[in-house]
């Protein structure tokens, strides 16, 4: 497993691509068993890079960049067995080299939900995102579902922009209790990482009402507002249509159950997709694939 940290480094990348054949699976460190599930996805689809870099660009100015928890020797001892044949992790002027250099305008997915209310932050996501892109020219690209509003903005920007790119969105790896693996989950003591299943547990209620023929949008809203009274703070609960998340009266099609709220001081996110049919069959579905 090669270790790339600069731009003369990426020199390595071209015999991988040799075969006509490179994933990518971007991260910013602080590796959980949710990011290995993603590599290992990821080697399906031909040899693997695995970029690690906090990018700054997309924290706000009251938002965590400091304090993101960061162990590269850890992260690097968790790929190495897996078969990653390279890893890209560059200093910030590497990335950056001005302060207010180019940067990639979301489209209209960017401007609801986490959008709303981390102003400039899907702008930072797709600027880094377009750089790995073009640094590193994977053919497929493997995120994680559980950040369901980046992998829409990400796949609207690979659209627009003629990337020739192949997305895969793969399934939220979850604790045996239901919460969602996120490196912020290490923020939380025993009191609140109990309290945080709330987030899932609203996800599963929403699910099971529209089990049960609830098709009317803001009665499954309520329903994940309901379950969320562990929470210090409701940032939103909503559904919205997939791919261009957009609101909806009426349940049908494929759909995104979403939920941001904030336990202690720690921000954490959580969401399902489903596809309802329109004889009411109801399963889970990719947010980019099926």
């Amino acid at each position: 497993m090669e270790v790339l940290r600069s731009l003369s480094d990426l020199a390595f990348l071209d015999s991988l691509r040799a075969g006509g054949r490179l994933a990518l699976v971007p991260t910013m460190g602080a590796l959980h068993e949710g990011h290995l599930h993603l590599v290992r996805r990821a080697r399906e689809l031909g040899p693997v890079a695995v970029s690690i870099f906090v990018n700054p660009a997309q924290f706000g100015p009251d938002e965590d960049l400091e304090r993101y928890p960061r162990d590269l020797e850890r992260d690097l001892q968790l790929l190495a067995p897996l078969g990653v044949a390279a890893v890209f992790c560059p200093e910030v002027a590497t990335m950056y080299g001005q302060q207010d250099g180019v940067a990639i305008r979301p489209g209209a997915r960017a401007d609801c939900l986490c959008g709303r209310s981390r102003p400039g932050h899907f702008a930072g996501v797709l600027t880094v995102v377009a750089k790995l892109f073009n640094l590193i020219r994977p053919t497929a690209a493997v995120f994680g579902r559980k950040d369901a509003q980046q992998c829409l903005v990400i796949a609207e920007m690979v659209d627009d922009l003629k990337f020739p790119i192949r997305l895969i969105d793969a399934p939220t790896v979850r604790e045996a209790d239901g919460l969602a693996l996120s490196s912020r989950n290490a923020y939380l003591d025993e009191g609140q990482r109990r309290r945080a299943r709330c987030l899932s547990r609203a996800l599963r209620q929403a699910r099971r009402a529209i089990d049960d023929g609830e098709r009317e949008a803001s009665r499954v809203i309520e329903c994940l507002q309901a379950e969320l009274a562990d929470a210090d703070g409701i940032e939103y609960a909503d559904l919205r249509r997939v791919p261009d998340l957009t609101t909806m009266a009426t349940v049908a099609g494929r759909i995104l159950l979403a939920v941001a709220a904030t336990v202690g001081r720690t921000r954490l996110i959580d969401n399902i997709v489903l596809e309802v049919g329109p004889a009411g069959q109801v399963r889970e579905a990719s947010l980019l694939n099926d």
